[in-house]
């Protein structure tokens, strides 16, 4: 296979702005830490299958042992041959039964699993949100509040005396993505023309990540999930902020001017003004985001800087062009990002 040389410059570069950034990446994906009933089913169902594992693994290594020490050779010369055994109908009927116990319990538990981790029946009074995959970024739709966000989906928290339980639509733009947040859920593809749907609960409030888990192209490992979970009252807030427009002071700045001329406004929106793009994520409110490139980087004027200039840079094969923007027109240009909360 051929190698283009001339990527490897921007490939190495971009793994050393990544690197940079690792503190930003952190984050808690084990799925022996839940955080909501969901994802507390599949970690008992780890635990059971390990044990089960464990038994069967100390039963043949402890055998294997014990024919070992006691069957061994004694001496150079044997007096007389060992006793053969062709057969044990006790034996054959226990290791082909056994297993058979095994797989069937284990199938009965998975199954019950499966259907208890994704919630396959809606909820009574579930919040729908409508989760788009695309190269390489997510994109978070919130019907019955009219919000539409990128990157970092907010729920609000689950308490045992008000449940909230969540209901997604997983569908893809493009190719076959997975959304998958270890501590709240098990993983769920999104395949394109056939939409999926999974539900969870989020039981701690927090930041919660994850990560697109099925190969979908050059920055599948760099397509990151963030999940806000908020108080009620918080989330409240969080959707009455998304539905104000773009702040009106921000048309006094030149980015302004410069976001519609340069052809920004051809694949985002920004609501209350002419960009109505909708091949990019949604910039209404930009700046209110922790992070930016599907919560690769921190939303920094630095990295919004760095982004501007040559995107490719820091996500190689990003659907984003390079518009050959002078110094001055990506400051401008930052300026107006940094008013849109």
């Amino acid at each position: 296979m051929a190698v283009d040389v001339r990527r490897i410059p921007s490939t190495l570069l971009a793994g050393l702005l990544l690197a940079a950034t690792a503190p930003a990446r952190a984050a808690n994906l084990s799925t022996l830490d839940p955080a909501g009933p969901s994802a507390a089913a599949i970690r008992e169902l780890l635990m059971l299958v390990t044990a089960i594992a464990a038994v069967i693994f100390l039963a043949v290594v402890s055998t294997l042992i014990y024919c070992i020490v006691h069957f061994r050779e004694r001496s150079a010369a044997p007096e007389a041959e060992p006793p053969q055994i062709y057969g044990s109908t006790p034996i054959e009927t226990a290791w082909t039964v056994g297993p058979i116990l095994i797989v069937f319990v284990l199938t009965l538990v998975i199954i019950r699993t499966v259907v208890e981790a994704r919630q396959v029946d809606p909820q009574p009074g579930a919040m729908n949100v409508r989760v788009i995959g695309h190269q390489w970024w997510w994109e978070y739709q919130y019907p019955d509040q009219g919000v539409v966000t990128a990157n970092e989906m907010h729920i609000p928290v689950s308490r045992p005396n008000l449940a909230r339980p969540i209901r997604l639509r997983l569908e893809s733009a493009d190719v076959i993505h997975s959304f998958w947040v270890p501590r709240l859920a098990g993983k769920t593809d999104l395949i394109p023309g056939h939409p999926n749907e999974m539900g969870f609960e989020a039981a701690e409030e927090g930041v919660f990540q994850g990560q697109c888990a099925e190969y979908c192209g050059r920055q599948h490992a760099n397509m990151m999930i963030r999940i806000v979970v908020e108080t009620p009252a918080q989330f409240e807030e969080w959707i009455q902020a998304q539905h104000r427009p773009a702040v009106a002071a921000a048309e006094k700045l030149s980015g302004s001017g410069l976001f519609v001329a340069e052809t920004c406004a051809n694949c985002h929106t920004i609501r209350g003004t002419p960009a109505a793009g909708t091949v990019g994520p949604d910039l209404t409110h930009l700046a209110s985001r922790q992070t930016i490139a599907a919560a690769e980087i921190p939303n920094d004027r630095k990295n919004l800087s760095a982004w501007l200039n040559n995107p490719d840079v820091l996500k190689p094969g990003c659907r984003m062009p390079d518009l050959k923007l002078s110094q001055n027109d990506i400051a401008s240009l930052v300026s107006y990002l940094e008013t849109l909360r």
